[in-house]
């Protein structure tokens, strides 16, 4: 039991940022845009992060959290060229998304060289410290689940889930949204903007994917390197799918690999894991991202018009 309760925050800590670059997919793909460049997004979002914690680091405690508002806005700044080559130039969405992820490996390492002269960013000293919730921290069972040494970004995501689904399913926005993924011809025709609506988008799930890279390097390292975001991207889109593109479906998925992660970090002290190699257990978040793909792909429908190309004239 001790076990678990010391796994639990650290699995939540772990799925925060799949939850919410998942959350990010999942409003390009509701406004008809494939984004696969979560992973180069979150790069960069990770890397603005870093660099900005350690600048305002010795001016301000808060200097994480200002490192988050930062990785958030460069995040949109990068999504920009998806949104721009995916709607406007009406390139291939996929290769679009692998282009940036490409290019996000290579500017992040590059930037760092200038700025840093090495291949990674300086170290920060605290990032986003874990907090212990007064009062609701020594509610039995419960409070050492969720509000002992938690992960700061893990309340984000709660909140953004919340969020994401009450304006994709119960307001206007979000009804224009998903018309757009569905049919945006009808929705054209009902006086919608479609390809303003496709870059709303895009643009937020650029937001959400620059803000998960931040928590993830500002919680979990401390300094951003070209192997800080390691598949994250590609787990969150793995989640967004097992999720049938649905907030709290999401957020379910991203426990599950947010455990898997947490699993090979204790599974020496589970004594009928201790003869399993530590090898298998880093091996299987991503091994249960691609089950999870097999299984769940063929029967989970997402947007129907989602990487199709807007062609106003199609019927």
């Amino acid at each position: 039991m001790n076990i678990f309760y010391s796994m639990v925050p650290i699995a939540f800590a772990y799925s925060a940022p799949l939850v919410i670059a998942a959350l990010g997919g999942l409003f390009s793909e509701r406004s008809g845009i494939v984004n696969i460049a979560l992973e180069g997004i979150m790069m960069v979002g990770g890397f603005t992060a870093a660099s900005v914690t350690v600048v305002l680091e010795p001016l301000t405690p808060a200097a994480g959290y200002w490192g988050l508002l930062a990785g958030l806005c460069a995040g949109v700044v990068f999504s920009a060229l998806h949104a721009f080559t995916s709607i406007n130039l009406k390139a291939n969405q996929v290769i679009s998304g692998t282009a940036l992820n490409i290019l996000a490996g290579g500017l992040t390492v590059y930037l760092a060289q200038i700025f840093f002269h090495q291949q990674r960013t300086a170290a920060f000293t605290r990032g986003l410290v874990k907090v212990t919730v007064p009062g609701l921290a020594s509610i039995p069972l419960v409070g050492p689940l969720f509000f002992v040494n938690a992960s700061p970004p893990f309340y984000i995501a709660i909140a953004l889930v919340l969020v994401a689904w009450f304006v994709v399913f119960k307001t206007p926005f979000g009804l224009r949204l998903r018309a757009c993924g569905e049919h945006p011809q009808a929705a054209a025709s009902m006086g919608i903007d479609v390809l303003a609506m496709r870059y709303i988008g895009v643009l937020v799930s650029g937001a959400f994917a620059g803000l998960a890279g931040s928590a993830l390097v500002l919680t979990q390292d401390i300094q951003y390197t070209a192997g800080s975001i390691h598949g994250s991207g590609f787990i969150a889109m793995a989640c967004l799918i097992f999720g049938k593109w649905n907030p709290f479906g999401v957020l379910g998925a991203g426990i599950f690999f947010g455990l898997a992660q947490a699993l090979s970090l204790y599974a020496k002290d589970i004594p009928f894991l201790v003869g399993i190699p530590s090898e298998f257990f880093y091996l299987l978040p991503y091994a249960l991202t691609i089950i999870a793909l097999l299984v769940f792909a063929g029967k989970s429908v997402g947007p129907k018009a989602a990487g199709e190309i807007y062609d106003a004239g199609k019927r």
